[in-house]
């Protein structure tokens, strides 16, 4: 949104609101300090008039971004679960068209409600729900001239820490050295918490494709890539393992309880997310924090496994689980049992933004996810719009422009686009 379209937007605000004050009665002075001031009264005439996205990745990443009559639009991103909901942002397109873009938390619940027995609990419904949430804070942020941290009530820091996830994937059969030189080369990039793979479909030691259940051969391929990243960073680097929901219950337990000499900041989802109860039982068998909570959506979603205190560590993804409002209720849920909340993160640079301003918002905010992509491949800085470096020393500078502080670059993004689905059209 440029400036001229604010002061269009505050022209009528004050228009207005004139009659509403005897503004000569307090003095010049203080007339024309509540003229200069922005003011709340006049989100009245702020309709949406759109929604378009545009798709990349396959159409796993999905991005939105919400028009309005006043010429300010909003951009969001949803993850994961888009591939082929084109036609769902044009239904939710026309559920809220017309409306006022400022009820941000009203219009969520009219599209959730709306949708219960369309899935609004889970999956593509909601991460579709989530990218259009997110994009609607934006243009809230940018109508009121303030960032989107300020409309979730404020800020606990200002610069927001990351661990970079190395992308060092099982699928190259990577060796203990391998893991040692890339933990090497992200700290030398500046991070302080490194995060590994550890799940490795085609393992030559392992039982069978299907078989969930790691084999002795599995289970020292993981401690000797841990111990060679470990001694190759030394004992003050967070160092975090994501096992993607692929073993049993019996093998989280063996591998939490060999990786404890190693001090790691967690294990992430070493089964599937369904099971809380047996979440739990890891949990307690172990010294190794266990950290879930990618697969979950909505706070919903969060309870149980708050509960049951069957997790150390909650990760939302927030460009899938509700949104930035939503993401901001699972991390003071979260709160309430003491449970750090470190997001998972996989989106583009405005998601990582959007989520920043949430981690911002929050006293027990631990670490936000970063992906090593964002130094390797060009599309990302292709396909935003922002101002400074992305990341430096391994904390993020919290966005103090109006609304998220990212936009979307449609140019750049459109030879990235999924063939064959409608491009912001």
């Amino acid at each position: 949104m440029n400036s001229s379209s604010r002061r269009s937007f505050f022209k009528k605000a004050l228009a207005s609101s004139a009659s509403l004050m005897p503004l000569a009665t307090f003095g010049t002075a203080y007339e024309a300090s509540i003229q200069q001031a922005p003011k709340l009264s006049a989100p009245s005439d702020l309709k949406i008039t759109s929604i378009k996205c545009g798709y990349i990745r396959n159409g796993h990443s999905l991005f939105v971004k919400v028009y309005t009559n006043q010429d300010i639009w909003g951009c969001g991103e949803g993850v994961d679960a888009t591939p082929g909901t084109y036609h769902l942002v044009k239904m939710f397109e026309a559920r809220i068209k017309g409306k006022n873009p400022l009820n941000v938390n009203r219009l969520f619940e009219d599209i959730r409600r709306s949708g219960f027995f369309e899935g609004a609990q889970s999956g593509m419904f909601v991460a579709v729900l989530t990218a259009v949430e997110t994009a609607l804070w934006d243009i809230a942020g940018k109508a009121l001239g303030v960032p989107v941290y300020q409309l979730l009530g404020g800020k606990f820091r200002d610069k927001i820490r990351v661990y970079c996830d190395t992308a060092l994937y099982q699928a190259n059969l990577p060796t203990p050295k391998d893991f040692a030189n890339s933990a090497l080369e992200v700290k030398k990039m500046g991070f302080n918490a490194i995060k590994f793979d550890l799940d490795q479909r085609n393992d030559p030691n392992k039982y069978d494709l299907y078989n969930w259940t790691a084999s002795p051969g599995e289970l020292q391929r993981m401690v000797d890539q841990i111990a060679a990243a470990r001694e190759a960073v030394g004992p003050n680097i967070d160092l975090c393992v994501d096992m993607h929901g692929r073993y049993d219950a019996p093998t989280a337990q063996a591998i939490a309880k060999r990786l404890e000499p190693f001090n790691l900041m967690w294990l992430e989802e070493p089964i599937p997310a369904e099971n809380p109860e047996a979440y739990k039982a890891i949990t307690e068998s172990t010294s190794t924090p266990i950290c879930a909570g990618e697969n979950h959506y909505l706070a919903y979603g969060f309870r149980r496994l708050l509960e049951l205190n069957a997790v150390d560590i909650i990760m939302p993804d927030l460009q899938k689980a509700g949104g930035l409002g939503e993401g901001q209720r699972i991390a003071n849920l979260a709160n309430l049992y003491y449970v750090p909340f470190a997001p998972h993160m996989v989106a583009s640079y405005l998601g990582a933004m959007a989520s920043c301003h949430v981690c911002a918002s929050v006293p027990n905010f631990m670490i936000l996810e970063w992906q090593i992509y964002f130094h390797k491949d060009p599309m990302f800085k292709e396909i935003v719009k922002f101002d400074g470096p992305m990341v430096e020393n391994g904390f993020i500078a919290l966005s103090e422009k109006p609304g998220i502080g990212v936009e979307i670059n449609e140019e750049g993004m459109r030879k990235y686009a999924t063939p064959g689905v409608p491009f912001f059209e």
